[in-house]
């Protein structure tokens, strides 16, 4: 294993936008290879060399320019693969607004189609990128939602290398919009922030700073590319510092989550990421002689993003996997969100105890690690490069003492310009101002939080927030709770949320059951255990335990659970229920 101290860190590359970085790359170091993809999550199917990238985007780009299209957005609509990455910058050398968005599952179309649409109005997209394979599908769908109904679809994999000869090189602002990245969509309609070339390019210097690259790393995300992170750690950063990524489609993790460190073991991958869940999962659907045929002893940052992660799951992982040479150290967490172009702190992890009683409160008050009535809070590392994270009261706007709860604001490089179409809401979230001391513009992140040591501790989003009897109750810790609470309940898919009723609140959960024991397991004997340990660790009574179906429990794009659609769901009682 290479020690850190003796090798050299890998270099960035100077430009001022991403046309700018390919076009570098490209030229020094044509046939190397940039991007892989493993197809099924095992073998590489396709690569991308520097040269190779910038033909086929300079293609994509004739075409669109041919069409007129610089300035207009383009909604990218593709599975799993390299012609999204082709696409991506095909879209960026032609000016056009590049609009990622998640294929639509036909068989579950009424599930996945809504989001789409949503996006398709919002965006009022000119044409439609995807391959030849799924063009007939997204063609039929103006029969389903008028979105659709007169835009072009274009299957890019179809365009000929040739095409490159006709691209027109054009005039690229570090202000310019890069893509548009929709919100996740946890609490409403999803919402486009408009990405410049600059904010990326801070971004993945500071995401740089941050892990610190070396020369020999191997990298590897199964993160949908569509978003953010997957986007932005998959396409943009190899070749900003000059390094091999390797892409895995997320349902071949889903499908056998054991893929995703055996391509660690195999390829040598030095850093990789995933949600909370998914190193959870990895324990669940393994086994002691699987992992002991694994060589992870080279890894050196194994990120944790997209969701709260639990020094439960950071224990019970290192200890499953130490025998592959796993360690501990290399866990690094993160918090980040679309309008900061992904990322505001970050740093290995480690975590501080705090009395419950006191969070409740609005308080912070950080005890040793063996008092009672406490619970462990991971750091989400330090702040970023060029900008200020503050805490703000969300309700008089001044800052808060060291020793409170608030609102997470950020301003910085990062920090884009605002949503599309949405001046109104743009000023209110993108330009805040601290009552007290006027300071600005800063951006409205909606999570709560503390710092404490220069380092972010995130507690929960405000929208979510349960106010219980005064007492704040924050939904992650509940759902947490539930999942631990009983075997049938499937991890990651359980919703907390209050309701009103006779005049006071009360606390709902819907979780989903694991399909092999529901219905055939005693319902009523889960709802009382999952009872029984919400009111021993939180002291809150639930009002109503609802099982559901597997895989009905809405969710965003990027995997969060959506608290509040599920609310609605239950009032409205549109949740797949088992009765009990």
């Amino acid at each position: 294993m290479k020690i850190l101290g003796e090798d050299k860190l890998a270099t960035s590359l100077p430009v001022c936008d991403l046309v700018a970085l390919v076009r570098e790359r490209a030229e020094n170091d044509c046939d190397k290879t940039y991007i892989s993809f493993l197809e099924d999550g095992e073998t590489v199917s396709n690569e991308l060399t520097a040269g190779a990238l910038e033909i086929r985007a300079r293609a994509i780009a004739a075409f669109l320019q041919e069409r007129r299209l610089a300035g207009e957005r383009a909604i990218l609509i593709y599975p799993p693969g390299l012609d999204y990455v082709e696409a991506f910058y095909g879209c960026l050398f032609a000016g056009v607004w590049a609009v990622p968005a998640y294929p639509p599952n036909p068989i579950r179309l009424k599930q996945s189609l809504p989001r789409l649409t949503s996006i398709m109005r919002d965006a009022l997209p000119a044409v439609i990128l995807t391959t030849a394979a799924a063009a007939p599908l997204l063609e039929q769908l103006a029969s389903h939602d008028p979105s659709f109904t007169g835009i072009p679809v274009y299957p890019t994999d179809s365009l000929p290398d040739g095409l490159c000869e006709g691209w027109r090189a054009a005039a690229v602002s570090p202000e310019d919009v890069a893509f548009i990245q929709y919100t996740s969509g946890s609490t409403s309609e999803p919402k486009g922030v408009m990405i410049s070339h600059r904010n990326i390019l801070h971004t993945v210097e500071d995401l740089a700073r941050c892990v610190a690259y070396r020369e020999w790393e191997r990298l590897l995300i199964w993160l949908p590319t569509f978003h953010d992170m997957g986007l932005i750690c998959g396409l943009v950063i190899p070749l900003y510092k000059g390094l091999p990524m390797y892409l895995m489609s997320p349902m071949a993790f889903l499908q056998r989550p054991l893929r995703w460190w055996q391509a660690v073991s195999n390829l040598g991958i030095t850093q990789t990421v995933g949600p909370n869940f998914s190193y959870d999962l990895s324990v669940r659907k393994s086994t002691p002689e699987n992992r002991a045929a694994l060589r992870l002893e080279q890894l050196r940052v194994a990120g944790t993003v997209a969701e709260p992660i639990h020094r439960a799951t950071i224990e019970s992982f290192s200890e499953a996997f130490a025998p592959a040479g796993f360690r501990r150290e290399v866990f690094q967490s993160g918090y980040g969100l679309a309008e900061s172009t992904l990322k505001v702190s970050g740093g290995f992890i480690h975590w501080v105890n705090v009395r419950s009683a006191a969070l409740k409160e609005n308080r912070v008050e950080i005890v040793p690690e063996n008092t009672e009535d406490t619970q462990s809070i991971i750091s989400c590392g330090t702040t970023d490069m060029g900008g200020q994270v503050c805490i703000v009261d969300p309700e008089t706007l001044c800052t808060c003492p060291p020793d409170r709860i608030g609102e997470i604001w950020v301003k910085g490089p990062a920090v884009a310009n605002g949503y599309w179409n949405r001046p109104e809401i743009s000023e209110r979230v993108f330009r805040a101002y601290t009552a007290d001391s006027g300071d600005g513009p800063f951006l409205r992140t909606g999570d709560l939080g503390f710092l404490h040591d220069q380092e972010l501790y995130v507690t929960g989003r405000i929208k979510d927030l349960i106010i219980l009897d005064g007492a704040n109750i924050y939904p992650q810790d509940i759902e947490w709770t539930v999942q631990k609470s009983h075997e049938a309940v499937r991890p990651g898919c359980c919703a907390a949320f209050s309701i009103e009723s006779d005049n006071r609140e009360h606390v709902v959960v819907a979780t989903e059951l694991f399909p092999q024991v529901a219905p055939a397991c005693a319902l009523d004997q889960i709802a009382k255990e999952i009872r029984h340990q919400v009111s021993r660790y939180h002291q809150v009574g639930l009002h109503d335990v609802v099982f559901i179906k597997s895989g009905s429990i809405p969710k965003t794009s990027s995997g969060k659970i959506q608290r509040h659609a599920t609310r609605r769901r239950y009032l409205e009682n549109g949740l797949e229920a088992y009765h009990q």
